[in-house]
């Protein structure tokens, strides 16, 4: 049997900015925002979601990355009996759910060290902190250097070569585990990480749920470095994620296509065993519907991320064309609050939304997508075709990335005489092994064949 991450599609969300809560913890009593996420996940279930990740959660000073404490959830959401609660309900829905771990450095307001600018040489923390000097100093003038995130000096980087801090950080998962029943964590800065920190990781993990999911936040480099059978389930695919914008952008399906060729190709794809995390957009980064210079194209960059190999991921408000743009180092624009009833009431009827509710139906009901080999079937700049293949079965994918519609021939990679379109659910007749697809402009079209 499947692990259930091998055919998940994921609903992102980020709880400060979609429940509006202060930039900064100024302390004081919980306020159950939380409490609001509870008929989101009807809607994440519409949308044929079948899991969250979630986070940043737990005690922060501002935007959750700078973490004040990791066993309690942030003030500003609620408390942990309503994270509890999340996810009895999610899982009452089908939905495993997956935390923020960030456990490459703490807040400056963190325990740890909060005890060394107090106490100094004499802190029994002295060693929890990577490259900490007291002969140095900061822009902070605490009167000693630590090394930090970026140069971000409000982001205190760990030392996960020692022994306590590991033990400390393993004690934590253990603690998410028992406590609130997550069935993953998605690692924070994970390229910054101490490989044997991960590996003892999955390990415990995996001790304690068989089937927990690892996923790491990977920018650049080898991804199977940290997404192998020892390490990582899975890490973002970054890659692909700029190929699908700029491919569509720039006119040029040779982009997307040399790139899932270099990643998946069966003959030689250096990821092709390896599930990656798929993304349009997400906290992090430009709001697809912000990138794209012609919005139509919202509908085939959304059917290459559910039909690509791949983990597919949806932001939350994106399945509305929500825009949002980084302003300098700002990522609010990127987080804003969101009001499920007032989205839903104003979403157009048959628009993304229903699209995107259309491609996980399509997922769920043909496993090719989630374990089908890959095969390019036809490209050109603004016209490109690929099958998923599974046993003597195959999904047939076309997009056009054109603003005039297109008519394309695509040679069948299995013996057929007929297929199903997946949207309307009606047979199409194949002519001596070719599938004669018309593609409305900026449009997409899927054929189940055998």
């Amino acid at each position: 049997m499947s692990a259930w991450y091998e055919e998940a599609v994921f609903y992102h969300i980020y709880p400060l900015g979609l429940l509006g809560a202060p930039r900064a913890n100024e302390g004081g009593e919980a306020v159950h925002r939380m409490r609001e996420l509870i008929p989101w996940i009807g809607h994440i279930k519409e949308l044929n979601c079948t899991a969250v990740y979630i986070g940043p959660l737990f005690e922060s000073s501002t935007h959750g990355y700078d973490t004040i404490g990791y066993k309690k959830v942030d003030r500003r959401l609620g408390d942990n009996d309503d994270f509890r609660q999340f996810v009895a309900a999610c899982h009452e829905q089908g939905i495993k759910v997956v935390v923020d771990g960030v456990f490459n450095h703490t807040g400056r307001d963190f325990f740890a060290f909060q005890d060394i600018r107090q106490n100094r040489e004499n802190s029994q923390y002295r060693y929890w902190y990577r490259d900490l000097n007291f002969g140095g100093n900061t822009p902070y003038n605490d009167g000693f250097y630590y090394a930090a995130w970026r140069g971000c000096y409000e982001l205190a980087n760990l030392n996960l070569d020692n022994e306590e801090v590991r033990g400390y950080l393993y004690e934590v998962i253990h603690d998410w585990i028992a406590e609130f029943d997550i069935d993953g964590i998605r690692l924070d800065c994970a390229d910054c990480l101490n490989f044997d920190f991960m590996k003892e990781m999955r390990r415990r993990t995996a001790a304690e749920k068989a089937d927990f999911w690892l996923m790491g936040e990977v920018i650049h480099g080898d991804y199977s470095r940290w997404a192998n059978p020892e390490t990582l389930h899975s890490v973002t695919n970054y890659e692909l994620h700029k190929g699908l914008y700029s491919g569509h952008n720039d006119h040029n399906y040779f982009e997307i296509a040399h790139t899932i060729r270099r990643e998946f190709d069966q003959n030689g794809g250096i990821y092709r065993n390896t599930k990656l995390y798929s993304f349009v957009d997400n906290h992090d980064v430009d709001r697809l519907a912000s990138k794209l210079t012609v919005k139509e194209n919202l509908n085939p960059v959304y059917t290459l991320l559910y039909t690509l190999p791949g983990i597919p991921s949806i932001y939350y408000g994106s399945e509305w064309g929500v825009e949002g743009k980084k302003e300098g180092g700002n990522d609010d624009p990127l987080r804003p609050r969101l009001d499920l009833e007032e989205m839903k009431k104003n979403a157009p009827v048959g628009g993304l939304e229903a699209w995107i509710r259309t491609l996980g139906r399509m997922k769920k009901e043909n496993p090719a997508l989630s374990y089908g080999t890959y095969k390019e079937l036809a490209l050109t700049n603004r016209q490109y075709a690929f099958a998923r293949m599974m046993d003597d079965k195959a999904v047939l994918i076309a997009v056009n990335n054109d603003e005039q519609e297109a008519e394309i021939s695509v040679p069948v990679p299995v013996t057929a005489s007929f297929g199903v379109d997946a949207v309307l659910g009606e047979q199409v007749s194949l002519e001596n092994g070719v599938w004669k697809v018309h593609l409305a402009a900026n449009g997409s079209a899927v054929l189940c064949v055998g």
